[in-house]
């Protein structure tokens, strides 16, 4: 009963999709809903493109592993991240009238600097989608009872995202998780009412978390674990700022006022229900003790799904599934999504600039098959790692290498195309140094190591004489408004 119910949401989030592609017509509709989105639509895809397989398995399974500290990276630096966008980003970015971030960085530096960031931008999705694949293979493999294995779940999960994502795209996208992020709201309500009721009160749940240490956020130690902390913190904080699926919601929004409230209100709904699962699974550990300190051993992600499927009835089984299907199919679908037009609008183009509206479109969508087939086969080789640290670590290379270039290039009207190079450049080089060396790395964390020289670089190159032109206002839009 269970699997059909799931079989049946998953037909019918295929045709909210494909219905909502009778919308595309050309380019815009495609990449960004013709910009015509209003504040519900771009608060709740906002949220749900958020709300993926790591905020339900992988920062519940941080979080009993750890405490609050542990996952400073997300939920707190993942939704800091959205209001940030908000308040500092969205206003200036929507009045740019664009179609991907990329287009940004070719009117303010210049296309090596476009195709540098593009590819940065491109290359960080990979980590993000695997995760969400990876999510999509285990609930296939748990729903199932080992019937599926984890590689077909993999490929049948991704297959389902991927049919609506293909011909609606952005459309598509923001009506699939519109919908998902009410299943996923009264999902999780109703599984943390039912779990804290088994535990004995949710009374009782907070005080285990607070006698085993569990609110702990802060560092106790000194100078190391402090940066290190702030490390962690500014990896999502900063670095999923400058990623093409934030854009694609800002751009997508029908007025300027829209695209600053959506990711705020987004931002902060998104870690108000980032509890649930950690509520949730410390009510685990209550419930279950021994299985829980068995799967705790074994693979932490396992814990929230295991007591939903022994301790819990049907429907509330339905509400999970139902609940954990959308987030990940909610993210996989906008990080499929926003690296295939980043690729055809920002480095396709530099190859073919006169490409019609519709050939682009085209392209766009064997951009997106290509992409998945791309990262299907990556999250099947990687395999074993957690949830957690794909998302994690996929935000690491553009915090080093994309985020300062957009700041200054906003911010600071001296920042040229020479400083955007050598912060890109000094960014990368040092970031990949400490990656290479696990003594750097284990002394200094290497994504601050590369922020830190990607801002000298910045600042250096910007205020040194300009041995590079300055393209600023030398590169315009391919084909103006006619797209």
């Amino acid at each position: 009963m269970l699997l059909s119910f799931i079989v049946l949401y998953l037909l019918a989030s295929i045709g909210v999709g494909l219905y909502a592609a009778t919308r595309v017509h050309n380019t815009a509709d495609y990449a960004v809903a013709g910009r015509s989105l209003p504040l519900a639509v771009v608060i709740a895809t906002t949220f749900a493109t958020w709300f993926g397989s790591e905020t339900v398995l992988g920062v519940s399974a941080r979080f009993i592993d750890g405490n609050l500290g542990a996952v400073v990276e997300d939920p707190f630096g993942a939704s800091m991240c959205l209001v940030l966008v908000g308040l500092f980003f969205a206003y200036k970015l929507y009045q740019k009238n664009l179609i991907t971030l990329g287009d940004y960085y070719r009117q303010r530096y210049g296309r090596v600097i476009e195709v540098s960031c593009s590819a940065i931008i491109m290359f960080s999705y990979l980590g993000w989608v695997a995760a969400q694949i990876t999510a999509l293979g285990l609930v296939f493999n748990l729903l199932t009872q080992g019937a599926v294995s984890v590689t077909m779940g993999m490929v049948i999960g991704t297959l389902v995202v991927l049919i609506y994502t293909l011909y609606g795209g952005m459309w598509s996208v923001a009506m699939t998780d519109f919908v998902q992020m009410i299943v996923i709201g009264v999902g999780l309500l109703a599984i943390a009412w039912f779990a804290a009721d088994l535990a004995g009160g949710a009374g009782k749940v907070v005080e285990y978390a607070a006698r085993e240490g569990k609110f702990q956020f802060f560092p106790s130690g000194g100078v190391k674990e402090w940066t290190f902390f702030i490390a962690a913190a500014i990896t999502m904080m900063l670095g999923s700022i400058p990623q093409q699926d934030v854009f694609q919601r800002v751009m997508s929004s029908n007025s300027a006022a829209t695209a600053r409230k959506g990711p705020v209100i987004g931002g902060v709904l998104y870690l108000l229900f980032a509890f649930i699962p950690m509520f949730v699974v410390t009510a685990a550990v209550l419930v279950m003790p021994e299985t829980a300190q068995t799967l705790l051993k074994e693979d932490p992600q396992k814990v929230l799904p295991t007591l939903v499927m022994e301790h819990m009835p049907i429907m509330l089984q339905v509400a999970f599934f139902g609940a954990l299907l959308s987030a990940i199919m909610s993210t996989a679908s906008a990080t499929l999504l926003a690296p295939s037009t980043t690729f055809v609008e920002n480095i396709l183009h530099n190859l073919r600039p006169g490409m019609t509206d519709q050939q682009t479109l085209k392209a766009m969508r064997i951009s997106v098959l290509v992409f998945t087939a791309c990262v299907l086969t990556y999250a099947i080789t990687m395999q074993g790692t957690s949830i957690y640290e794909l998302v994690s670590g996929a935000y690491q290379v553009p915090l080093v290498g994309a985020f300062v270039p957009l700041v200054f290039g906003l911010y600071w009207k001296r920042a040229t195309t020479q400083g955007a190079l050598l912060a890109v450049t000094m960014g990368l080089g040092v970031w990949l140094l400490f990656v290479a060396s696990p003594m750097l790395s284990e002394a200094f964390p290497q994504q601050l190591a590369g922020v830190l020289a990607a801002l000298v670089g910045m600042l250096g190159g910007s205020l040194a004489p300009q041995w590079i032109d300055d393209h600023k206002g030398h590169v315009t839009h391919y084909e103006g408004s006619a797209r």
